[in-house]
């Protein structure tokens, strides 16, 4: 995992990493999502700082609307109320997105995309996933899951994903 403590500007404060420990299924991925979130509220709060929201970026399908991780393949998740859980335990207004389409917003808006029309976002990791970005909104989908290529069939009879499904791209 990836982690942040960034201002309203977007500048970076203080950065961490953290293994996610997916090995040892969906309820300890949610409480290291956590126990980190909280750390990191602790740590602005002993820096002087004052945090005013939280976000988090999970992959796989997201409902943001009702800040649920709806599925994914890779952290085993199946609708949990992640933004609710956060929001709870840090006292603060939170966020739930798609690491992608999160990584592609800010893209559009810091980074390279900034001043542009459309970004396409592909990234690839773990997964692989997309965001296409267009006057600063990133599409979502009917049920979520836009971007999910790495879930595109590219071979009927290939290696097993981690969705159950043969042949995905990822």
């Amino acid at each position: 995992m990836k982690c942040a403590l960034v201002r309203p500007d977007g500048a970076v404060v203080h950065a961490e990493r953290h293994a996610t420990r997916a090995e040892h299924g969906p309820d300890a991925v949610v409480d290291t999502i956590l126990n980190i979130a909280e750390a990191l509220a602790g740590k602005a709060r002993a820096d002087g700082l004052t945090p005013v929201a939280g976000g988090i970026a999970v992959p796989g399908v997201v409902d943001e609307a009702r800040g649920v991780a709806v599925w994914s393949a890779n952290l085993g998740f199946r609708d949990v109320p992640l933004r609710d859980l956060a929001a709870a335990r840090l006292g603060l207004p939170t966020a739930l997105g798609h690491d992608v389409r999160v990584g592609g917003l800010a893209e559009a808006r810091l980074g390279a995309g900034r001043g542009t029309g459309h970004v396409l976002f592909v990234a690839i990791g773990t997964g692989i996933a997309a965001a296409h970005v267009v006057d600063g909104a990133a599409a979502v989908g009917a049920h979520g899951a836009a971007g999910e290529i790495g879930h595109i069939l590219v071979r009927p009879d290939g290696p097993r994903c981690g969705c159950g499904r043969p042949g995905c791209l990822e």
